[in-house]
């Protein structure tokens, strides 16, 4: 659904769903917040398909997703970004990493990962960094140890601990920085990576997204940094949560556009309640409703219940 501009705009926001089920009210929510932020700036509004791991993508997910999004009355510029078929964009990527000494194989399996030692101090998750310093002996005898279609992961050798990002949402926020995986030992690119690579050569310079992604935003900062790339604008979004206040998901009922015709529910009316949790207009069952009204500011009130 291309809708080319005589004008293009300055930058561009971008939505990047992964094809891995049906978009729920909260995905959904995040992609009109995008959509709105970019389009009120001025940006052009792309649209990428996250289907690196081929194994997790199901098959006719991608259009279904496309779909809905369209449905409920987002449109986009250019061409559809498609995330399997970037492999080079990635592997050049990684080599440019790799000529500055700032890529080294890894070995080890998450059991191993899970179970290493670490400093006092490190925060959970980060790579204890087993393979960073093996002798060449050592890696070579780690190399034909891995099991049939392995190949050695490739991780980033970083050179900080941890960075600070600014948010429009939650402000600066320090996070980890470790030896954050490149591709993994399935030969699979990794997303740290791709989404870098792949909001550079969109063009995107406003980054809109659900906020239990801001913790792994100062890695990919980094890694904009190292390839010589602009960081963009990050907007990390509340998340919609259940009456628990748990993440919203399929186990809490019809929350797919899907799943909600079957009851009965139209598309208009899923619009008309995304927009009355964004601050639309009593009533207004259309995204351009939010067009000068959700602003990084307006996200501040907190995650959005859906009942």
């Amino acid at each position: 659904m291309d809708s080319p501009a005589s004008n293009p705009p300055r930058g561009a926001g971008r939505y990047a769903p992964s094809p891995s089920g049906d978009l729920h009210l909260g995905n959904l929510r995040t992609a009109v917040v995008a959509w709105v932020l970019a389009r009120d700036s001025g940006r052009a509004f792309r649209m990428r398909v996250d289907d690196l791991d081929t194994a997790r993508a199901r098959p006719g997910m991608a259009e279904r997703q496309l779909e809905d999004l369209a449905s409920i009355g987002i449109d986009w510029d250019g061409e559809i970004m498609w995330e399997s078929e970037r492999a080079e964009a990635y592997a050049a990527a990684a080599d440019r990493l790799a000529g500055a000494d700032l890529v080294y194989e890894c070995y080890c399996s998450r059991r191993e990962i899970a179970e290493a030692p670490r400093a006092p101090h490190s925060p959970p998750g980060a790579y204890p960094g087993t393979c960073r310093n093996l002798t060449e002996a050592e890696r070579t005898a780690r190399r034909e140890a891995l099991g049939p279609g392995r190949v050695p992961a490739l991780r980033l050798r970083a050179g900080i601990s941890e960075l600070t990002v600014d948010d429009l949402v939650h402000g600066p926020y320090t996070g980890v920085v470790d030896d954050v995986v490149l591709r993994r030992g399935d030969g699979v690119w990794a997303y740290n990576l791709a989404v870098v690579v792949d909001d550079a050569d969109q063009g995107v310079d406003q980054v809109v997204r659900g906020e239990d992604l801001l913790p792994s935003t100062p890695r990919q900062a980094y890694l904009a940094d190292l390839l010589g790339l602009r960081r963009p604008e990050y907007v990390h979004v509340p998340l919609a949560v259940n009456a628990a206040g748990e993440r919203l998901a399929k186990r809490d009922g019809a929350v797919t556009l899907a799943d909600l015709a079957l009851e009965g529910t139209t598309t208009r009316a899923a619009v008309a309640r995304i927009v009355a949790s964004l601050g639309g207009p009593p009533g207004a069952d259309s995204i351009d409703a939010l067009r000068g009204v959700v602003t990084p500011g307006s996200l501040r009130s907190g995650p959005w219940v859906v009942a």
